[in-house]
């Protein structure tokens, strides 16, 4: 390796998600960073690229429309003021907070991923996001018994002093948040923080802010949920929980999606088994079989967590980390991108690779391939995955 692929290798490995570049401390610099995650097909990965690559959130949002040029996308508009003027006055009205990644009130669980959401819309009690996590998912159509289930599991967590999260809809996560609303309960919601679904939760969902709990969305204010939100949300429940406890799953289902993302995040995957002909069980079982810790009781649960660490531990590590000025980016000839975005391409297919695996096959730094996939997923050519992986967008995976 060269010196010049050593220190880009170490420039690279200088800017993991739990050594952020400063957040923003300024209505300006929210404004910026607002505009930048709603610009067009910038997502969460994308963000913190262009962050990294550019030091802030006024340099990437001058520097994207280039950026989509380079990616073959022409007449580029990054989200224009005035949209996120009032997405924010939305906010204030409901009485939102804007929590922003690597600032104070963001919840230091998520710091350590990939996709952390930049910016996330909080009602409710803020300082909850401080305690310890269980996430409690499961099926909407639960049966009697694993809701009764759910409830059992969800006292018992707030007896033992854990904050229980899980999504407001229906079934299994009512029974969760119910029965965890005197003790402590986060909801993270697939649409915005203000938009109430479903709508028979509507006073759920305001009780678990009158009684001291939280809801969450990294989505706009305001905005209806849709089915690709949920499995976006999903990564957000089990990135805030020390573990995730699922109580009734289909086969394919999106509880099973949250237990994926929680494996992948690093956490600890828990399952209530059930009846082999229950089809509400069957996801369940599937987690055990694959070596799921199965659970019985609260203590079940309890016992297959980690030590908590001492109060603020972590919250001090990440205060002391150094701000590190960003390398600035590389120029690459029109012929050298086009050479590079081939490459990356033709390893490329429907089914996900580790991004790590896709470095090692180019024999690439990480410093010269982050570009190019920014401009790969600009251009809606390829798609990320919770857990590092990237994939074809499928009408393109040909």
């Amino acid at each position: 390796m060269s010196l010049q692929d050593d220190g880009d290798r170490m420039r690279d490995e200088s800017y993991s998600s739990t050594h952020p570049p400063l957040p923003p401390t300024t209505e300006d610099h929210r404004v910026d960073w607002l505009r930048l995650l709603r610009s067009r097909r910038v997502g969460a990965t994308t963000f913190h690229r262009l962050i990294r690559e550019h030091g802030t959130a006024r340099a990437a949002l001058d520097a994207l429309p280039e950026v989509a040029r380079e990616a073959g996308v022409e007449k580029y508009e990054i989200c224009p003021e005035g949209v996120v003027l009032a997405e924010m006055k939305a906010a204030r009205l409901k009485g939102a907070r804007m929590l922003c990644f690597g600032a104070p009130g963001y919840p230091k669980q998520l710091m350590d991923l990939a996709d952390a959401p930049p910016v996330l819309w909080a009602i409710g009690n803020t300082d909850i996001l401080d305690r310890d996590m269980i996430a409690l998912v499961g099926a909407r159509n639960a049966s009697s018994l694993g809701t009764r289930m759910a409830k059992t599991l969800a006292k018992g967590l707030g007896d033992a002093g854990y904050v229980v999260a899980s999504g407001l809809a229906r079934g299994i996560d009512t029974a969760a948040h119910h029965s965890a609303l005197t003790t402590g309960t986060v909801a993270v919601l697939a649409g915005g923080v203000d938009v109430l679904y479903p709508s028979e939760n509507t006073r759920l969902a305001e009780e678990i802010v009158e009684t001291g709990g939280l809801r969450l969305s990294e989505m706009p204010m305001g905005l209806q949920p849709m089915a690709r939100h949920f499995p976006m949300r999903n990564r957000i429940i089990s990135g805030l929980s020390e573990a995730t406890v699922v109580v009734e799953a289909a086969a394919k289902s999106g509880s099973l999606i949250t237990a994926k993302n929680a494996l992948d995040q690093g956490r600890e995957v828990l399952a209530v088994p059930g009846h082999p002909l229950d089809a509400r069980a069957s996801g369940c079982n599937m987690l055990i079989r694959d070596g799921a810790r199965l659970v019985r009781n609260v203590d079940d649960i309890v016992e297959a967590l980690p030590e908590r660490d001492a109060p603020g531990q972590l919250k001090l590590e990440l205060d002391e980390a150094p701000a590190i000025p960003p390398a600035p980016p590389q120029r690459r000839t029109l012929a050298q991108t086009a050479n590079l975005h081939t490459q990356i391409l033709s390893r490329l297919g429907p089914s996900p690779l580790a991004e790590d695996q896709l470095i090692r096959d180019l024999g690439a730094t990480p410093h010269a391939l982050s570009p190019a996939l920014t401009e790969l997923e600009l251009d809606g050519r390829i798609q990320r995955h919770s857990g590092g992986l990237l994939s074809l967008i499928p009408d393109r995976a040909r």
